[in-house]
Parts: structure tokens; sequence; C-alpha cells
């Protein structure tokens, strides 16, 4: 047999011994994901069915504004709807008080009172209050509407 054949049986056989074949991973060292949405504003995300869609509250104290975002069940795309108005009932120390938001025009969108994703309004008592628990009485988007849709803020009603 010459050098060169020995070299290359050596070489195959070499090969052949160090091929291991390596067990699986063990599906139990690996933690479970968690389904998260993250509120693109900061605010609270208030799932619309099961997670069909998000209403996001934003809450600015200084003023006392409350603007509500229509997004879709990833909290990912803005979606519109026909909805001129949400109105939100807040329990406040006891004492229910009405939030109504308007539907908000954006020309910069096209989006109009009846075809929006943005809705706001404004209440001195927010101004000091961070926390109650509300319903939202009710929102239409594409067809499908969505009543007494119960959350805290500013933990909202997402369980995931």
């Amino acid at each position: 047999m010459s050098t060169g054949l020995r070299l290359l049986l050596f070489v195959l056989l070499a090969g052949a011994g160090g091929c291991v074949k390596k067990p699986a991973a063990s599906t139990t060292d690996v933690a479970p994901v968690r389904h998260e949405h993250r509120p693109p504003h900061g605010g609270t995300p208030v799932v619309l069915g099961a997670e069909v869609y998000h209403v996001e509250l934003v809450r600015d104290a200084d003023t006392g504004r409350l603007q509500a975002f229509v997004f879709d069940g990833e909290l990912e795309n803005f979606i519109r709807s026909t909805s001129p108005s949400l109105e939100i009932s807040a329990v406040v120390n006891g004492t229910t008080r009405t939030l109504v938001l308007k539907a908000i025009a954006n020309p910069a969108t096209g989006e109009t009172v009846g075809d929006t994703a943005q809705f706001e309004t404004q209440a001195d008592w927010m101004k000091a209050t961070g926390e109650f628990d509300g319903i939202l009485q009710g929102i239409t988007i594409r067809g499908t509407t969505f009543t007494a849709v119960k959350f805290n803020f500013p933990k909202g009603n997402d369980r995931d």
C-alpha cells in the first residue's frame, strides 16, 4: 500500500471516529417565552376581545389630558375606528366620573372624525388622579363593537 493511500485511509478513519452525534437539547432547560405588548407611547394597554385590538391610554398629568390610541392586537399598527367618541366610566375614590374622549382628526395622516385611531379629552381631576378602575363603554372597530371593557388605570387588563 502506498504512503498516500495509507494517509488517506488514516484521515478517513480518524474523521469517522470523531463524528459523534450530540444529544438533543432538553426543552425543560428553556424558559417559556412571555408574550408581551409594549405600548408605543408608554401608556396603559387595554385589550379588546381576545387580543384582536388594543386601546392605549396615555395620561398627561400636567394638563389633565387623556389620550386613547387604537392599535392592532400586537400594539404595532394604528387601526382606525368609526366611533365619534369613547366613553369611560372611571371610579375614583368611590365616585364614578365620566370621561368622553372625542375622535381627533389628523390632516397629516388623512384621519377624520369617524375614521381615526386617536381620541382625547381633558379633565382637571385627571391632573391629580393617577389610578382608577374603568369601564370602556363601547368602541366600534372594523364593524365589531366592544362594550363594557373593564380595566385598571395604569395597570390595564392584559393578563400576559
